[in-house]
């Protein structure tokens, strides 16, 4: 997995972008094949935002988050990634076996 970080109107310090990719390693469980993520964080006054745009397989998947400070708006945006990279892991298998079983007519 690779994670760019980026800032807008907000210095990326290295403890900054070390705290991104610690809480965006664990989107890794979700899927054995290489995937890019790209967060962008920002400051609008008095909320701290990060946004996050994932790119698996032809899909984009995009998130973002605000809170009070840097660090739970990471947090929170980390957990509302980890919710839709299952959500659309669960889409796709879950697709996949109903047209199987529909194939093999145990449905009728």
């Amino acid at each position: 997995m690779r994670i760019e970080t980026h800032g807008q109107q907000i210095d990326v310090t290295p403890a900054l972008r070390e705290y991104v990719e610690t809480k965006l390693a664990r989107l890794e469980r979700h899927y054995d094949h290489p995937f890019d993520v790209r967060t962008l964080l920002t400051l609008d006054k008095p909320d701290h935002r990060a946004e996050a745009t994932v790119n698996i397989a032809g899909r984009t998947l995009h998130a973002d988050a605000n809170a009070i400070d840097m660090y739970a708006a990471i947090d929170l945006l980390a957990d509302k990634l980890d919710r839709l990279l299952m959500k659309h892991k669960e889409k796709m298998v879950d697709h996949h076996r109903g047209e199987s079983l529909a194939r093999n007519g145990e449905f009728g």
